[in-house]
């Protein structure tokens, strides 16, 4: 379940993925497949080369890209992973206050 994002913050990750960008949403969420992650990343773009591409200098498979009909395919990123692309991209800010930072 997502929660903890405005339709504003969510319409601007649409719009820039729309625009062929490299785009970062992060969101509470909770999955019981998931216990220890109460935060996950969104990745996405338009232009699905592009974001294989962007994908394999974090080591992400291609396979692993979530494919949307509506558009708005994506990598999902949780835990360690989440944490060590949010910082070499320079988007930590988006995890704080939503997942506790050691």
């Amino acid at each position: 379940m997502a929660f903890g994002i405005t339709k504003t913050e969510l319409n601007n990750w649409k719009q820039a993925i729309d625009q062929g960008q490299i785009a970062f949403l992060t969101h509470y969420w909770l999955d019981d497949r998931f216990p220890d992650c109460n935060s996950v990343t969104k990745v996405g773009c338009c232009d699905l080369a592009k974001l294989a591409k962007w994908g394999k200098k974090y080591q992400l498979k291609e396979r692993w890209i979530h494919h949307r009909r509506d558009g708005y395919s994506h990598f999902d990123l949780l835990g360690d992973k989440q944490l060590e692309v949010l910082a070499k991209e320079g988007l930590l800010d988006q995890v704080k206050g939503k997942i506790q930072i050691e």
